[in-house]
């Protein structure tokens, strides 16, 4: 299960990952409430399951209510890559002094996890890893979790800076306890900023949840979204199945994922 931007912020904060203030807005006049609550200068962002909303103007930064309202009046409803955009988040902006990009990912080839690390994050990273992969790191995570020390290890092989180091080490040892705590499949900041001030913030969030898991994690079943799940693939798994909705005529019905690949691929 993907989550909303700020699902998972909620779960980040849960864990201690330090987070700038923010309210979810449903409407125009929500957006400006917010904004006249959190300050001066505030950001507008789609809440969307999908990346490159700076790209498709879904992120604004903004000067006072009226503003936010206007901003929010152009987001809401907007198409990005197929999604609609229902809902926005307004948060206080924030001095960048500094981007990185940090995730945990599961790696289903190898059986494990995999941290990824990188000093250059915004939103040019898969450029980046594109261009020059050596400023992308990739390290195996050992079975036995993540400490702060390994946490450091991953920082100084990205090269991040001396005066983050540390900070950015403590968050990534809190987003293990997030991948390891919440049975995630990924978990995922870019950017991950060092502000003007020192603090290392996480400025988005990127959570998925293993559904095989999601018995375990009754609190987490608000976060269910009926808008992003196909019509036909809620009323199967309403009933206990599997359905997934691909192009074509003939449906295949199987039982175990690799003999319905198999038949599929025939």
């Amino acid at each position: 299960m993907d989550l909303y931007e700020y699902e998972a912020k909620q779960i980040f904060g849960e864990y201690g990952v330090a987070l700038v203030r923010g309210e979810i807005a449903d409407t125009p006049e929500q957006a400006a409430a917010g904004a006249g609550r959190l300050g001066r200068k505030v950001v507008v962002k789609a809440q969307v399951k999908t990346g490159g909303r700076g790209k498709a103007g879904g992120v604004k930064v903004v000067e006072g209510p009226e503003d936010a309202r206007a901003a929010a009046e152009r987001i809401l409803g907007m198409d990005i890559k197929g999604h609609t955009v229902r809902r926005v988040l307004v948060e206080e902006a924030s001095d960048i002094a500094e981007e990185y990009y940090f995730s945990f990912l599961l790696d289903r080839a190898e059986r494990r996890f995999l941290s990824i690390c990188s000093a250059r994050g915004g939103m040019e990273i898969e450029e980046v890893a594109e261009t020059d992969p050596g400023a992308v790191v990739r390290t195996p995570v050992d079975p036995t979790g993540v400490t702060t020390s390994d946490a450091l290890d991953i920082c100084r092989a990205a090269g991040i800076p001396d005066r983050a180091r540390g900070a950015v080490a403590a968050v990534i040892a809190r987003l293990w306890d997030v991948a390891s705590g919440e049975d995630a499949t990924l978990v995922e900041v870019n950017p991950l900023v060092l502000t003007g001030d020192g603090r290392v913030i996480a400025l988005d969030g990127k959570v998925t949840l293993d559904d095989n898991a999601l018995f375990r994690h009754p609190e987490r079943s608000g976060f269910a979204d009926p808008h992003g799940t196909d019509e036909r693939e809620a009323r199967a798994a309403e009933r206990g199945l599997n359905y997934v909705k691909l192009d074509g005529e003939v449906g295949i019905i199987g039982n175990g994922a690799g003999l319905v690949m198999s038949t599929l691929d025939v």
